[in-house]
């Protein structure tokens, strides 16, 4: 059953928390728009800093209709997870994502204010162990994705995980409009990650060039490899050319590494992006995107109720 938190928002959908790209004012603005906007916490350089974000965050989006999300990695390579997680303790984020490691140290300290705890995951073996540990959702970051991806389908995981699992479940992919977020749902789904899409919007904090190579680039123009950080992420082939990577040389570094300084391992040089590419044709304020998304998926909707009527 859907958590009822989950009730106040316009749409089913989480502004996803991008590496060097979410930050405050991408969140306020989703959560006013009546999405979910999230942010991951290693945007923040410090816990000072992440203490002055959330601070904002909270004041600013107590009367919305949305939610607002933080982005916790869990993985043993975050050395800032405790300080992190006290922060949690005293702004009470709705709602907690854990990623690249199990959620277990995030979910007691979540449910003590009674928020809920939603763990990345890119394999079925994983959605077992996070809905073991007692996360309440998980989200199913599938084929398509950008940033760190998923191998399965969005239709093929959803189905698998609802075999295990009747939590939440969040399922992105290459979802990049309403008519996807409504096919999303009917599989199974309850909510739907879309970075992608917000990854040119005017509170975006990705760079200026940034923004011009994701609203000129299609799908043909994405590489998926272990080559950067270790683990398979969706890459922007133009960014790789530029920092002199050789596509056919993409070799796995001996050790996962998702924050060091140098230019290999730098997302600020390095960019992301998913399968749902072709749906940015240009900045736009994260307000514009969400009323698109809304009638897209109230049309597909009703396309649905036709066919069953």
């Amino acid at each position: 059953m859907t958590n009822p938190l989950l009730s106040r928002l316009r749409l089913p959908v989480v502004v996803a928390p991008m590496f060097l790209v979410s930050g405050p004012e991408m969140v306020i603005s989703a959560a006013r728009s009546g999405l979910v906007g999230a942010f991951p916490t290693p945007n923040c350089r410090t816990a000072q800093q992440l203490d002055e974000w959330m601070t904002q965050i909270v004041a600013e989006t107590r009367d919305s209709d949305g939610l607002w999300a933080a982005n916790l990695v869990t993985h043993s390579t975050n050395d800032r997870l405790a300080d992190d997680l006290a922060l949690v303790a005293k702004h009470k984020p709705p709602i907690v994502i854990t990623a690249l490691g199990s959620p277990a140290p995030a979910i007691s300290v979540v449910h003590d204010y009674g928020g809920i705890v939603l763990a990345d995951i890119v394999t079925i073996a994983l959605g077992r162990k996070a809905a073991a540990a007692g996360a309440d959702g998980l989200v199913a970051v599938s084929s398509g994705a950008g940033g760190h991806t998923g191998q399965l389908s969005p239709f093929a995981f959803v189905s698998a995980i609802r075999e295990f699992f009747d939590g939440i479940v969040c399922v992105g992919g290459g979802i990049s409009d309403g008519a996807g977020v409504a096919g999303a749902v009917a599989a199974g789904a309850d909510l739907v990650y879309m970075g992608t899409r917000f990854l040119a919007a005017e509170e975006s904090m990705a760079a200026d060039d940034y923004k011009d190579m994701v609203v000129s680039s299609d799908a043909t123009d994405l590489i998926v490899s272990a080559g950067v950080t270790g683990t398979p992420a969706s890459w922007l082939i133009p960014s790789l050319l530029a920092n002199g990577y050789d596509l056919d040389d993409l070799t796995k570094p001996a050790t996962r590494n998702y924050g060091g300084d140098d230019v290999g391992t730098r997302w600020k040089d390095l960019w992301a992006a998913g399968q749902g590419i072709q749906a940015v044709k240009g900045r736009e304020p994260v307000a514009a995107i969400g009323d698109q998304l809304d009638a897209e998926f109230r049309a597909a909707k009703a396309r649905l109720a036709a066919i069953g009527g």
